[in-house]
């Protein structure tokens, strides 16, 4: 597992743990007492650690790379997915699948940012990075799913669109913008999860739902706190206070009543308890679902055209 700084003593903790039970399978000595013993305080020290995380570890955990992403949702919540690939204008864009498929019965469109688990498959899906390819398909699927009535799921998870040179000359921003549109006048409920990183417009193009919820531990901003402290303090170390000052954790944005609920993550963050995250996620999708049909097409539209014009309007100088 890749090491987070403040997780540093306990992973070392479980470490000792796992060459004792090597050691006491091969053994007649009884450890068990010893390890039970040490799990315990493997357990208390976790849970010490992850009540009160900062800002600037929510950003490390977010950014997990053993964090459950876009395939693992879809293997374990989606029956029948069929992938649907390509803009019909360029490419395919790996980095944003999207397709049909059932979620507990519900025929649905599901569209999301996949960063990868391995080199050579980030490398493929550009660590989630989608290009204006990615977003004209993610258009294309939203049309689709308003023809046909299917609720959309969106799940988000990217540090940004990507900012190359052939992104921009391809229309970034438009693409971004017209997914946002997209968004805007589906005559679908649209449900959003973010289950890592929500970064910038890359995030919002397919975030702009009907419900948004946020994993636990989950980040969502309009720039990285890196990004942020090179512009203000114009160098990355400012990092950390940066994290704070963004208030990009869930905590920070449900008290700001920009999302709609924060999904638990179990003790220890996703990336130790995948199985536990997705289910927890399919839970809330579930009861999304069961509250927003059937629904009357104009009032949908309507209630979210207003649950995003209201942003800002009640902030506190």
């Amino acid at each position: 597992m890749s090491q987070l700084d403040f997780e540093k003593p306990i992973l070392e903790l479980e470490g000792k743990i796992a060459e004792l039970r090597h050691v006491s399978g091969g053994s007649e000595v009884n450890i068990a007492d010893e390890i039970s013993r040490m799990q315990a305080k493997a357990a208390r020290l976790l849970e010490q650690a992850y009540g009160k995380l900062t800002p600037a570890q929510k950003v490390q955990i977010a950014r997990h790379q053993e964090r459950p992403h876009f395939k693992d949702y879809i293997e374990k919540l989606i029956d029948d997915f069929t992938p649907l690939a390509g803009d019909r204008a360029f490419a395919e864009d790996y980095a944003l699948p999207g397709g049909l498929g059932r979620f507990k019965g519900y025929p649905c469109v599901i569209i999301g940012h996949e960063k990868g688990h391995d080199t050579e498959s980030r490398i493929k899906h550009n660590f989630g990075m989608a290009r204006p390819e990615g977003y004209r398909k993610a258009q294309r699927l939203l049309s689709m799913a308003s023809h046909f009535q299917l609720p959309v799921i969106t799940l988000v998870d990217t540090a940004g669109a990507y900012p190359g040179r052939g992104a921009e000359e391809r229309g970034q921003s438009e693409a971004i913008a017209k997914s946002i549109e997209s968004c805007l006048r589906a005559d679908v409920p649209i449900i959003s999860i973010i289950v890592g990183e929500g970064g910038s417009g890359g995030a919002i193009a397919i975030a702009v739902a009907d419900r948004v919820y946020m994993l636990e531990h989950s980040i969502y901003s309009v720039i990285s706190p890196e990004g942020c402290a090179s512009i203000l303090w114009r160098s990355a170390t400012h990092a950390e206070e940066a994290a704070t000052a963004l208030k990009l954790t869930a905590q920070d944005l449900k008290a700001l009543d920009l999302i709609d609920g924060i999904i638990d993550e179990p003790v220890g963050g996703a990336h130790r308890h995948k199985d536990q995250t997705i289910a927890n996620v399919g839970k809330t999708i579930e009861a999304a679902l069961a509250e927003l049909t059937p629904w009357d097409t104009n009032s949908l539209k309507q209630a979210r055209r207003s649950k995003f014009l209201a942003y800002g309007r009640n902030f506190q100088a």
